[in-house]
């Protein structure tokens, strides 16, 4: 029976797991703290930034049909497609990017996102990932 602080079968990896995630949780904070997200012009059906309004057409048709019939698979199929047309533009039209920073803040970043990820890993593995050949080897000598 393993105890709660046995995390993924490795003794005592509870406190190393934490650590770990403490530290994905800051370098990833400090990251996306970092990056700035702005929206562009939409540039579908059209010239760019008048073509927003025509997107919204399938999505407003099919609302109407499925007002009209709820069980219209037309008005299904155009309701849906027509969000999944205007999420898509959204995602499309952003512009994305990395704020002016030290190469030593970055470096500091990236380590604490880095480690944290390989201290919450090495704590989950099983005790038959690495240590098992330990054992092995102990037990054959006592034998």
């Amino acid at each position: 029976m393993h105890d709660l602080r046995d995390v993924g079968g490795s003794p005592g990896g509870l406190g190393t797991f934490l650590f770990g995630l403490g530290l994905a949780i800051v370098g990833g904070y400090l990251l996306l703290d970092r990056v700035t997200v702005t929206g562009g012009y939409w540039g579908w059906f059209g010239s760019y930034g008048s073509s927003f309004g025509i997107t919204l057409i399938p999505l407003v048709i099919g609302i109407g049909l499925l007002f009209f019939d709820g069980r219209s698979i037309a008005g299904n199929l155009l309701a849906w497609g027509g969000l999944l047309i205007v999420v898509a533009g959204v995602i499309a039209n952003m512009r994305i990017h990395f704020e002016p920073t030290s190469l030593f803040q970055t470096l500091v970043i990236l380590a604490m996102l880095a480690g944290g990820v390989g201290l919450m890993a090495r704590a989950a593995r099983t005790a038959g990932d690495g240590g098992d050949r330990e054992r092995r080897g102990d037990a054959r000598s006592e034998g």
